[in-house]
């Protein structure tokens, strides 16, 4: 029926290759075969009247002539999640276009793209969403060590997260960063682990990180050295630093933006994503930009996070301030890419417990990475309890993927709200002042119906409020603190 070589392919390739590693039994799942009733499925929930499909017909004519095509139409679509290849049959992305509203006016009201691929993207969807979020808490070793790391360090802290448990609440990735590297390349250009300090190397450093089931991050920078100028960064040698990485195990490359040749990061990051691609491994690319120029409108091309604001610090102010920077960007937050206002500080000691409370709580709200920066070697009871509270990192892991956003600020009362999965909302009430003061939360501002009877949970406390709210929630806060409650709609 197609008219074709069934072994020709278009010249269109998607290598699929880099992101978030994926468990054995993860991957055997998402590569496990599925029956054309899925596909169906997909095909007869589409409306029949927007998607255009091989050579210019609507989804309607899959659905009334599905006898006929289903057979072809499966092997197509198998054959590209065996080969991220399409027959060149099946991609007819520019005969026709869908309207994206219901009477479109413009060209900016059409989207082109062709069936097959929008029947693809529906059902990796579901596939997908479960793991896109997962990559977000790791452990970096800057903010409590900044060059003073070393293999015993690094080794230590993969077997603290998993005795205290941090690992199995996703904190799967220990990132070094700075200073790990010799000054010099070795004879052939190639980066050198610093033998006074990590004198196994760093391929040994992995398979021990990996032998604990968790993931090992390293760090470079766009420029002729890295921030600390004590290691070389990777401007020139992108593709053989991201060759060296893969061949060590790496699964994590913050990438800095220090001493470059004056050029754009637009210019020099896309280099080095294409060469993490070439390498066939999976690489999480977070991008440290410092949101100079704005990544969080580009990076999403790029990596798979992108920093937002400059250098966190262990105070108040600073914490809130970065927190104020990564907010102007929640749009642009999706599964798959974050926007990231730098690592944690919780621990550290320079903020109380309360004020760290909120670091944390706007971070996970944020569906900011969460990147530990302390010393979980040493961890106190306190902070153990900030960083491995389940249901603040389950609004942080929620798979719907959405950044909650500022939606009310009277002074320095601020109510911060954003949806979740199953029709709930987070809201966070926070007091930046120096009083003790009472927050209002109104339905209006956060999102949901005004006549809606909605369950409180208080995510710090670990309880269900007594109380059935409508219209509003309303708490009473000190100074620098804040109430974090999921909303759950009963009525």
């Amino acid at each position: 029926m197609l008219g074709g070589d069934s072994g020709s392919s278009s010249d269109v390739y998607l290598d699929i290759s880099w992101g978030r590693g994926l468990s054995e039994e993860d991957g055997n799942w998402l590569t496990s075969e599925f029956a054309v009733e899925e596909i169906k499925e997909v095909a007869f929930g589409i409306d029949g009247n927007k998607s255009p499909s091989l050579d210019g017909f609507m989804v309607l004519f899959f659905q009334a002539c599905w006898e006929i095509v289903h057979v072809d139409l499966g092997k197509a679509i198998k054959s590209f999640f065996s080969s991220s290849k399409m027959l060149v049959e099946m991609n007819a992305t520019l005969i026709s276009l869908i309207p994206k509203i219901e009477r479109p006016e413009s060209f900016a009201d059409f989207r082109p793209i062709s069936i097959t691929f929008l029947l693809i993207v529906y059902i990796l969807l579901p596939f997908g969403l479960p793991y896109v979020n997962a990559c977000s808490s790791r452990w970096n070793s800057w903010n409590h060590f900044n060059c003073k790391i070393e293999e015993k360090t690094i080794k230590e802290t993969a077997d603290a997260l998993v005795s205290t448990g941090l690992a199995k609440l996703g904190y799967q990735y220990v990132n070094i960063d700075d200073c790990w590297a010799e000054i010099a390349r070795d004879d052939k250009g190639n980066l050198v682990a610093k033998n006074s300090t990590f004198p196994s190397g760093i391929k040994a450093l992995a398979d021990y990180v990996h032998s604990k089931g968790l993931k090992l991050g390293i760090y470079s920078d766009a420029g002729y050295f890295t921030c600390s100028k004590k290691m070389p960064g990777s401007l020139g040698h992108e593709e053989q630093d991201a060759k060296t990485f893969a061949s060590w195990g790496i699964d994590y490359l913050k990438y800095d933006n220090c001493n470059n040749d004056g050029s754009k990061p637009t210019v020099r990051y896309p280099i080095m994503t294409r060469a993490l691609m070439k390498t066939a491994r999976p690489i999480f690319f977070s991008l440290c930009e410092w949101g100079d120029l704005h990544p969080a409108l580009w990076g999403a091309k790029m990596g798979n996070s992108w920093r937002t604001t400059n250098d966190i610090s262990d105070t108040w102010d600073s914490m809130v301030s970065r927190a104020d920077m990564n907010e102007v960007y929640a749009e642009l937050a999706r599964p798959g890419g974050w926007n990231d206002p730098d690592m944690l500080e919780v621990g550290n000691g320079g903020m109380n417990k309360d004020e760290y409370i909120v670091h944390f709580s706007i971070w996970a709200i944020s569906k900011a990475p969460l990147l530990i920066g302390c010393d979980v070697r040493n961890a106190t009871k306190e902070t153990m309890e900030i960083i491995s509270n389940k249901e603040v990192i389950a609004v942080n892991q929620d798979p719907l993927g959405v950044q909650a956003k500022k939606v009310r600020m009277e002074g320095d009362l601020e109510v911060w709200a954003g949806p979740l999965s199953g029709y709930r909302t987070v809201v966070l009430l926070l007091n930046r002042g120096s009083w003790r003061s009472a927050i209002t939360a109104n339905w209006d501002d956060i999102g949901i119906p005004p006549n809606s009877v909605v369950k409180a949970r208080d995510v710090w406390e670990h309880t269900t409020l007594k109380t059935q709210f409508i219209g509003n929630i309303t708490a009473t806060m000190d100074s620098h603190s804040c109430k974090v409650y999921v909303l759950t709609p009963i009525s």
